[in-house]
C-alpha cells in the first residue's frame, strides 16, 4: 500500500516482511516448529518466575535477576513469534510501517535491557565469589531493586530516541524487508531520506547499550575465574563454578549469535545465514534460557521437584475422593 505524496513519489504504509517465504514448501513445518518453540518458551520463563516468586528458597540477589530475565525473554519473543507464526500460517507478510516500528521499539528496548541484566547478573555472581564477605551489604533488597529498574529505564530512554528518529523518515520504496522482523538496518535501507546523521547517532546509542554491559560482563568473569582458580580444593572449585555456569552459557549463546550477526560483513552468501543466527537470538535463546537454569541449579530443580510433588499429591487426594 501506498499514498501519493510530493509529485511522483509515493510514501509508503505498508511493508512486506519476506521472512522465510524463499522455502514455500517448508511454511507449515516451519510453523509447528517455531509454535512448539514459543509454547516451551513461555511456559518455561513463566514457570521461572512463579517459583521465584513462590519458593522462599529462591528469593535470594539471583533468582531476583533471574526472575527479571524469564519476565523480559517472555516479552523479548513474544514481539517476534506471534507475528511470524501468523505470516506463517496465513501467508500474509504486510505489516504497517507504524507496527513494523513499534515491533522494533519493544524489540530494540528488550535486546539492549538483555545486555544490561545479563552485565548485572555477573556483577552479582562477582561479589557472590569474589567478595563474598561484603556480599550481603552490597546486595542487599534495595540495591537489587536500583539495578533491576536502572536496566530497564536507561533502556528505554536509547530506544526512544531511536524510534523518534526513525519517524521522521520517509519511505517511499521498494518496501521488501528480507528479514522475519522489523531490525533497525533492514528498515533503513528502504528509506528514501538522508539516512547518515541518524545512523551515527543509532551506532552512538548502539554502543551504549551494548559495549559497557559487555566489557563488565567480560571483566567480571575474568575477576570470577582467577579467583576460582586460586581455590585450593577441587570441590571448592566446582561448587564456586557452578553457581555461575549457567549465566555463563547463557551469555556465550547471546553475544556470540550477536556478533556473528551484526559483525560479519554483509555479503549475499552470508544474508541467509544471518537470518539463521538471528533465530538463535531471538527465538532460541529465550526458550533455552529456563532449561539451562533448571537443569544447572540445584536450588531451581529442588524447587521444581517440591512443585511436581504437591501437584502429585493433590492429583492423589483428588483421585482417592473420587
Amino acid at each position: 500500500m501506498a499514498n501519493p505524496e510530493r509529485g511522483n513519489q509515493t510514501v509508503l504504509t505498508d511493508f512486506i516482511l519476506l521472512g522465510f517465504g524463499n522455502l514455500p514448501e517448508l511454511q507449515i513445518l516451519l510453523f509447528l516448529l517455531f509454535l512448539v518453540i514459543y509454547i516451551v518458551t513461555v511456559v518455561g520463563n513463566i514457570l521461572i518466575v512463579a517459583l521465584v516468586v513462590a519458593d522462599q528458597q529462591l528469593h535470594t540477589p539471583m533468582y531476583f535477576f533471574l526472575g527479571n530475565l524469564s519476565c523480559l525473554e517472555t516479552c523479548y519473543t513474544s514481539t517476534i513469534l506471534p507475528r511470524m507464526l501468523a505470516s506463517l500460517l496465513t501467508g500474509d507478510r504486510t505489516i504497517s510501517v507504524s507496527g513494523c516500528l513499534t515491533q522494533y521499539y519493544f524489540f530494540g528496548f528488550l535486546a539492549a535491557a538483555e545486555c544490561y541484566l545479563l552485565a548485572v547478573m555477573s556483577y552479582d555472581r562477582y561479589l557472590a565469589i569474589c567478595k563474598p564477605l561484603h556480599y550481603a551489604v552490597l546486595m542487599n533488597g534495595r540495591s537489587c531493586l536500583q539495578l533491576a529498574a536502572g536496566t530497564w529505564i536507561s533502556c528505554s530512554l536509547a530506544i526512544d530516541i531511536t524510534i523518534f528518529l526513525m519517524q521522521q523518515l520517509t519511505f517511499c520504496g521498494p518496501n521488501e524487508i528480507d528479514h522475519f522482523f522489523c531490525d533497525f538496518m533492514p528498515v533503513i535501507k528502504l528509506s528514501c531520506s538522508d539516512t547518515r546523521k541518524m545512523e551515527l547517532v543509532t551506532t552512538i546509542l548502539a554502543a551504549i547499550c551494548t559495549l559497557p554491559p559487555y566489557l563488565l560482563t567480560l571483566a567480571t568473569y575474568v575477576c570470577i575465574i582467577t579467583t576460582i582458580l586460586r581455590i585450593p580444593s577441587t570441590s571448592g572449585k566446582r561448587k564456586a563454578f557452578s553457581t555461575c555456569s549457567s549465566h555463563l552459557i547463557v551469555v556465550s549463546i547471546f553475544y556470540g549469535t550477536i556478533m556473528i550477526v551484526y559483525m560479519l560483513p554483509k555479503t549475499d552468501t552470508l544474508r541467509d545465514l544471518n537470518k539463521v543466527f538471528s533465530v538463535f537470538y531471538t527465538v532460541l535463546t529465550p526458550m533455552v534460557n529456563p532449561l539451562i537454569y533448571s537443569l544447572k541449579n540445584r536450588e531451581v530443580k529442588e524447587a521444581l521437584g517440591k512443585v511436581v510433588t504437591k501437584f502429585s499429591a493433590v492429583k492423589m487426594i483428588q483421585t482417592s475422593l473420587s
